[in-house]
């Protein structure tokens, strides 16, 4: 009976982390593989360096063969790390404006009768019910000059002449933080409703304000939820092709469309392999820095 209840507790422990090695460290260290090679004529359109059917002998022929030339490369042509700045930047200024949208909504979803919580919860939730491709094509029928947002302003008189903004930075932002705003507020909201309200109550009772109080009180235990719906838009946002490709121009540069065009239009699968390693380990070191530092903090306190 201990030796089931032994297995059981280690299947438990270890089952996550074959998780993460199947779906996670199998496509990376293929992704790897492909980023070591060199690109080649031929289906598919690379010449690996590494042949896992060699055996030991292969792998350490295959060492001395490594190449980190398309590494160098990915470096010296600053298309590059100009998408790479440019992601990022994009990534944060929407996770920053789906947070100021994202927090009043999931504090107001919190503080609504218990009775309709679960009908906005679910409001939340109904645009996932419809494809992602035709929610961001209905942005392009919104914001073209002829749109619905253009006519709209005109009708108010708040503008004279039709806005440019399809094809701009602005469209991605919108789409972005249009698309990503429940993975921001579902967790906040998680947060917010389980915060305890005689803090607050207490707070009044010793003379703070209600202002006072929410900064005190509401908002510093609502960080986590905050981390964890930044870190939820922040990275896909990154990574991003399908919304800077329909609705950006084409001055908008973005790491995914980088990566798609050397993978489909310059058939050139190993320096778009180490782009992605790179985007990767730009995203999942700061990350799992982060988780540490925390766990650390949490074990010190």
């Amino acid at each position: 009976m201990r030796i089931l209840r032994a297995i059981g507790e280690r299947s438990t422990i270890w089952i996550p982390y074959l998780w993460l090695a199947l779906f996670f460290l199998a496509p990376f260290l293929l992704v790897a593989k492909v980023s070591l090679s060199e690109p080649a004529i031929a289906i598919p359109p690379y010449s690996p360096t590494l042949n896992w059917s060699d055996g030991w002998s292969g792998l350490v022929a295959a060492w001395n063969r490594f190449s980190f030339g398309n590494y160098v490369f990915i470096t010296q042509d600053s298309l590059y790390w100009k998408s790479y700045v440019s992601s990022l930047w994009i990534a944060l200024v929407s996770t920053v404006l789906t947070a100021l949208i994202g927090f009043p909504l999931a504090y107001g979803m919190a503080k609504a009768p218990r009775g309709l919580r679960p009908v906005l919860v679910m409001l939340v939730i109904l645009p996932f019910w419809t494809s992602f491709l035709i929610r961001v094509y209905a942005w392009i029928g919104i914001l073209k000059k002829e749109g619905l947002l253009n006519q709209f302003l005109l009708w108010l008189g708040v503008i004279n002449e039709p806005l440019t903004l399809l094809n701009t930075n602005i469209a991605v932002y919108i789409g972005i933080v249009y698309s990503y705003l429940p993975f921001m507020v579902l967790p906040l909201y998680a947060n917010l409703e389980r915060q305890d309200g005689s803090l607050i109550e207490a707070a009044l009772d010793l003379g703070s304000t209600p202002l006072r109080a929410f900064w005190s009180i509401t908002f510093p235990l609502a960080l986590p939820g905050l981390i964890a719906g930044s870190l939820l838009v922040f990275i896909p946002a990154v990574g991003e092709f399908v919304i800077p490709e329909l609705l950006g121009g084409s001055e908008t540069l973005m790491i995914g469309k980088t990566i798609w065009n050397e993978f489909f239009q310059n058939r050139d699968w190993p320096v778009a392999s180490s782009v992605a390693i790179i985007l990767l380990l730009l995203l999942v070191l700061p990350i799992v820095w982060f988780q540490r530092s925390q766990a650390i903090a949490r074990e010190a306190n």
